[in-house]
C-alpha cells in the first residue's frame, strides 16, 4: 500500500482523501519549489457505525453513506478530483517491523521473503493479503530491517470502491499514522537524533520512535486497552532505553484528537509530566502554508495532518523517481 506501482512517472494526485471511522475528509495542495500551501479541505461526518476499522472484517458498513461522503467532500474541494491518494484507519491494516540478518539484493526475492515472513501472523491467508514495505536501517553486513504494511485485500477493495463510486480512483494508498510521520519528516524542521511521535484518534492510538529517518519502533493501540496512554508511553520509552540503545528522545511530538473535547491537553499535560520533556504539537502548518481563507483550529490540524502528510509524500517520490 505504500508502494507507487502504477503511478510511477504519473502526475500527482488531484487530492487526498481520509476516510476515517466517524468522518471522511479531503484536501489539495499546491507547490512552488518548496514551498507548499494547502488550497481547500472539506469534511463530512458520518453516522456512527457506517466505518468500522477492522483487519480482517469488513470495514465500509453503509457504502451508500460512505460514497455520498467521499463524493460531497471532493465536490466542495473547487476542483475535479479524478485522481486521489487514500489514507485509510490504522486499524484496516498491521504494521510490523520485520529483521533480516541478510536482505536479498533482488526485489522478487525480497518480496517472496517479506510474504513469507508475515504469513506467520496474518490472521488470514496471505494469499488474500496485500503487502507493501519500506527499507528502513541497513548495516554494512547485509542486514537490514523493514517496516512492512499488510492488509486484507478485500478490505482495501471496500475503500477502492466507494472511491470509484465516488467517480475518483484511489491510486496511492497509505495509513493514517503512517501519513504523519511523512508529514514530520517533510519538514525543514524535521526532529534530528532519535523522536517519539504520537498520534490520537479517537478509536486508537499509534506510536512510532524514528532515528535517522527510520521507524525503529511501531505499535498501534486501541481505545479501551487497559494501560492508559501515559503508561503505554512510559513503557515505550524504557523498551526504547533497554532494547533500542535510546539516548534520549531530541524532541517527543503529539497529534490528533480524542474522545473527549480536552483529551489532547490532558494526555500533552500527563505525557510531559511523566516524560520530563516538552511535549510539542503535530503541526501541518509547519510544512505546508494554508490559504488566505483557511482559519486555524485544533480540529482542522487534526485533519489536515494526514492529508498533508500524504499529498507531500506523494510529490516529493514523484520528484524522486
Amino acid at each position: 500500500m505504500s508502494l507507487l506501482t502504477a503511478w510511477l512517472n504519473s502526475p500527482p494526485p488531484d487530492a487526498a482523501v481520509e476516510i476515517a471511522a466517524g468522518r471522511v475528509s479531503a484536501a489539495t495542495l499546491t507547490t512552488r519549489g518548496e514551498s507548499a500551501t494547502v488550497q481547500a479541505y472539506a469534511v463530512e461526518t458520518l453516522p456512527a457505525g457506517a466505518v468500522v476499522p477492522s483487519l480482517a472484517s469488513h470495514n465500509i458498513i453503509d457504502r451508500g453513506v460512505v460514497t455520498t461522503a467521499v463524493r460531497t467532500v471532493l465536490e466542495r474541494l473547487g476542483t475535479r478530483a479524478s485522481r486521489v491518494a487514500l489514507v485509510l484507519p490504522d486499524a484496516a491494516a498491521k504494521v510490523s517491523l520485520i529483521h533480516f540478518d541478510q536482505v536479498p539484493a533482488r526485489r522478487d526475492d525480497l518480496d517472496q521473503l517479506v510474504r513469507w515472513q508475515m504469513r506467520k501472523s496474518a490472521p488470514f491467508s496471505i494469499d488474500d493479503a496485500c503487502v507493501s514495505y519500506t527499507p528502513c536501517a541497513r548495516s554494512a553486513d547485509g542486514s537490514g530491517e523493514l517496516v512492512v504494511v499488510l492488509a486484507k485485500r478485500s478490505v482495501i477493495e471496500e475503500y477502492e470502491r466507494v472511491c470509484a463510486d465516488a467517480g475518483a480512483y484511489a491510486g496511492l494508498i497509505d495509513l493514517t499514522s503512517l501519513s504523519v510521520l511523512n508529514l514530520i519528516l517533510a519538514s525543514s524542521r524535521a526532529p534530528a537524533g532519535d523522536w517519539l511521535a504520537i498520534y490520537m484518534r479517537p478509536e486508537d492510538t499509534s506510536i512510532a520512535i524514528v532515528r535517522g529517518g527510520h521507524v525503529i519502533f511501531f505499535r498501534s493501540r486501541p481505545e479501551g486497552d487497559h494501560d492508559t496512554l501515559t503508561d503505554l508511553v512510559h513503557q515505550t520509552a524504557m523498551y526504547y532505553q533497554d532494547r533500542l540503545a535510546g539516548q534520549g528522545f531530541s524532541r517527543v511530538l503529539l497529534g490528533g484528537s480524542g474522545r473527549a473535547p480536552d483529551a489532547l491537553d490532558v494526555t500533552r499535560h500527563s505525557l510531559e509530566t511523566r516524560l520530563g520533556t516538552r511535549v510539542e504539537p503535530i503541526d501541518p502548518t509547519s510544512v505546508a502554508a494554508l490559504s488566505d481563507r483557511i482559519g486555524v483550529t485544533p480540529d482542522l490540524l487534526d485533519v489536515l495532518a494526514p492529508l498533508t502528510g500524504m499529498l507531500l509524500r506523494t510529490r516529493r517520490e514523484m520528484v524522486s523517481v
